[in-house]
């Protein structure tokens, strides 16, 4: 699903970057190298990052309902 359509990202990418050590919105925007244009996607993204890294925390398997 896009996140972000001012920048065209998706969930799926900002997931694989939150796995990937990313641990805050503003390190999401930096990768795509871009700013928010109209702002509406940031809560999204916060908690599409906080989530992933929150479940991480909980030390997730394959077994979990994640997905991971």
């Amino acid at each position: 699903m896009y996140v972000c359509l001012c920048h065209g990202f998706t969930d799926h990418e900002i997931k694989a970057l939150a796995s990937a050590g990313t641990r805050s919105a503003a390190q999401v925007y930096r990768h795509f190298g871009v700013k928010p244009k109209c702002g509406k996607c940031v809560p999204y993204v916060r908690d599409l990052v906080q989530s992933d890294s929150d479940a991480g925390a909980q030390g997730c398997s394959g077994a979990c309902p994640c997905g991971r």
